[in-house]
């Protein structure tokens, strides 16, 4: 009798390891949107962020009124199996730099700026920069980003400084201080390039991995053909900035943009 409690209570132990499991996920995911929200300026990654949490700690928390619903549980491993390899894609992608440090000319796209001080995103994009120009001390920057809601300056003049500080030749830099969007990023420099370069020049651009597919996508439909070198983000900034560009990729392709 002892033993057939000890295996019922075994076998309930099993049963509930899902529902602990989800919940302690969607509570980790939480607490990431908490901290990205602290270090970060607010984007709609942070958005996607909380709603995804909330789904897995409701999803946890109804696990025993659910498990029968075997659809549901499909679904939500289907939908599990498509974020991860959608978010391996881009990050491959972007983790293959193309760059041949002949370039003439490297656009550097802006990101956030919080007060006057450059994010850390956007601090990766600029000591990949630093890392091109060491071997490529004769091309010119162009640094692309308006001035956000969340911003004291212009995306661009925090870059020009970061970039300064770090020994680049302020008259190797051009700034493009009017883009709020990538599609803007290549549009605006490529109206610098074709007055600045107007026999033509070869070019490439500087992001963050994750944003690499997208980019050379938008900077083809603003007529601009460009290498690319991709900069990492810090592991905890994953969730928030691959749950947007996921966003932003299926939005390209259903509704890209058109000069």
């Amino acid at each position: 009798m002892q033993k057939v409690e000890t295996d019922k209570k075994t076998t309930g132990m099993r049963e509930r390891i899902p529902k602990y499991c989800i919940a302690l996920f969607g509570i980790l995911l939480l607490l990431n949107a908490v901290l990205m929200a602290l270090v970060s300026n607010f984007t709609s990654g942070l958005v996607f962020l909380w709603i995804l949490s909330a789904a897995f700690i409701t999803y946890g928390l109804l696990w025993d009124r659910l498990k029968k619903a075997k659809w549901l549980h499909v679904l939500v491993a289907l939908s599990c199996l498509i974020l991860v390899s959608f978010s391996a894609f881009l990050f491959l992608y972007g983790s293959k730099d193309n760059v041949k440090y002949d370039e003439d000319v490297v656009i550097i796209l802006g990101a956030g700026v919080r007060g006057e001080e450059v994010s850390l995103m956007l601090a990766k994009r600029l000591d990949k920069a630093v890392e091109y120009f060491a071997k490529n001390p004769e091309v010119i920057f162009i640094v692309s980003g308006g001035q956000g809601p969340q911003e004291d300056i212009s995306e661009a003049l925090a870059m020009e400084r970061y970039l300064i500080e770090r020994g680049i030749p302020a008259a190797q830099i051009i700034r493009e201080e009017h883009s709020t969007s990538t599609f803007e990023n290549f549009s605006f420099s490529g109206e610098i390039l074709e007055k600045e370069f107007p026999n033509g020049c070869s070019v490439a651009f500087i992001t963050n991995d994750f944003h690499i597919y997208r980019a050379e996508r938008i900077a083809q439909y603003a007529g601009i053909t460009a290498r690319h070198m991709g900069a990492t983000i810090e592991w905890y900034a994953v969730p928030v900035t691959y749950l947007r560009e996921m966003a932003a990729v299926i939005q390209l392709w259903f509704f890209p943009p058109w000069p």
